[in-house]
């Protein structure tokens, strides 16, 4: 069966090309003037000697090009490696080598790191502008289990892992979330926030979109002031973003009354504060609807969803065509569902599971057992199918025998008034094994609230193997690109400080 995920671009294209696909800065670009743009990436692309099935890697910030090369690559039926923004050339060099790229494009912004990394590499690279190459005439068709999109994991552990997927997967999930989840139309007008060479982003914003033939307005660095006048500016309807980013649009807030016309708000990346949520949904006036899922599930698997009902604090349920279950987290070699309400791993399975890792068969057969995909991360399930997430299993804390779970205890101090945004993690002790430490960034005002009156605080509102015995205080936290607190880079500072 053919699909291609080229398809999103051009059936909007054909259909609505006129109508506004992207705006960017004071650029305005119609859906039938970007996909020509794509298609004359594709023909440089073969200029270069990318047949059907080769990889394109792709270095590139929120802006035009990023779909232009991305549709681009897959209009010639060539498989999209997005490279993170971030990376040194050396670790450019190495997502280069082991996706096998046939060329790489990079953004003027990015192009010191990015020429390196492909130098190191042996690929040659092209700086990102529309190519005066005459457009390819028609999109190549790709089998439906065909690769279109390899994204590279954060690699905490190790070397990262190119999540491999396929045509389907990524079609699916951009139309599931676009139809079912969204409830998108043409008429709305996207903020696109996200970083487009993550999964969230991706699928989310800009394939859910395009999807539709609705508009995305590119924000290329995230800030919570300059995502708000966007809002206002382009009547922005739809809001996808992490946890940190609702942080921020609430302090943009307080210095913008005016308010946006926002009828869908999104949340994803990591667990949502309660009180984050209850805050944003008084002063905005619009419910957030988290939802849950992984780079290797292209990305979502599980959201709270409009007909079946929405659970604060939940991840949501399955979505169509996807079936999520708790395992028993302690048995690696088979997939053991454990009953209702019981804590164990969130596995899932169906249409959103991608294939595999590539050029690591091991490391593949331990995530894919019995046809489940092990997510790593530990939850429960209710008897209607709403799931909770209780943390990461690498991310949870034993102290004293006991299991802590830090994002119990973030949601309780996230509830103090002298709180902004905390991270809860766990330092090796000699005698407990670990100790539980808060990161804290105060919230205005109160920066005469010391580490004691927070200890203090926490004894009375947690149990007394969870409360945290020692605190920090920063003045902001380290953020991946897609807006995730980088947990690892607070263990390793405080570890060196102590």
């Amino acid at each position: 069966m053919a699909l291609t995920l080229a398809s999103v671009l051009a059936e909007s294209a054909l259909r609505r090309p006129e109508r506004t696909a992207l705006i960017c800065g004071t650029e305005r670009i119609g859906y039938g003037q970007l996909w020509e743009e794509a298609r004359r990436y594709g023909a440089m692309f073969r200029r270069y000697g990318v047949e059907p099935g080769d990889r394109v890697a792709i270095l590139l910030p929120n802006a035009p090009d990023f779909p232009r090369a991305y549709y681009g690559a897959l209009a010639i039926g060539a498989v999209v490696v997005p490279v993170h923004a971030l990376l040194t050339a050396t670790e450019i060099a190495y997502v280069l080598r082991d996706s096998g790229a046939k060329v790489l494009v990079v953004h003027p912004l990015l192009a010191a790191a990015g020429a390196a990394g492909a130098v190191e590499a042996g690929v040659p690279y092209v700086q990102a502008q529309v190519p005066g190459d005459e457009p390819i005439e028609r999109m190549v068709q790709r089998a439906t289990e065909d690769d279109a999109v390899i994204l590279y994991t954060s690699g905490t552990t190790g070397k990262p892992k190119g999540a491999v997927l396929t045509q389907s997967n990524m079609v699916l999930n951009a139309t599931v979330s676009a139809f079912d989840l969204f409830a998108l139309c043409a008429d709305d007008v996207f903020l696109g926030s996200l970083p487009l060479f993550h999964s969230f982003g991706q699928t989310c914003v800009m394939n859910a979109a395009f999807r539709v033939g609705a508009t995305v307005v590119l924000q290329p660095r995230f800030d919570g002031p300059g995502a708000l006048a966007l809002m206002l500016a382009h009547g922005v309807t739809v809001f996808a973003g992490v946890p940190t980013m609702y942080i921020a649009l609430l302090d943009a807030a307080q210095q913008q009354p005016e308010r946006p016309a926002l009828r869908h708000a999104v949340s994803g990346g990591s667990s949502l504060p309660a009180a984050v949520l209850e805050a944003f949904e008084g002063v905005f006036r619009t419910p957030i609807y988290e939802g849950y899922g992984l780079s290797e599930t292209s990305p979502v698997a599980s959201f709270n969803q409009r007909d079946l009902g929405r659970k604060p604090g939940t991840v949501g349920a399955a979505i169509w065509g996807v079936e999520l279950a708790v395992a028993r987290p302690d048995v690696e070699d088979r997939i053991e569902i454990v009953p209702s309400g019981e804590l164990g791993e969130i596995v899932i399975r169906g249409h959103c599971v991608f294939k595999g890792y590539l050029n690591n068969p091991e490391a593949t057969r331990e995530a894919i057992v019995d046809g489940w995909f092990r997510s790593g991360d530990l939850g429960t399930q209710d008897d209607a199918g709403f799931v909770t997430i209780v943390d990461r299993k690498k991310d949870m804390i034993l102290r004293g025998g006991f299991n802590v779970y830090p994002r119990e205890v973030e949601e309780v101090l996230m509830r103090h008034p002298a709180v902004k945004q905390v991270a809860v993690i766990g330092v090796p002790h000699e005698t407990h094994g670990e100790e539980i430490v808060a990161v804290v960034v105060r919230a205005g005002g109160a920066d005469d609230i010391g580490a004691e009156a927070i200890v203090a605080w926490s004894q009375q509102h947690l149990g007394r193997y969870k409360y945290p015995r020692h605190v920090h205080f920063v003045e902001a936290m380290p953020l991946g690109p897609s807006g995730k607190v980088l947990k690892r880079e607070l263990k390793r500072t405080i570890v060196a400080s102590r």
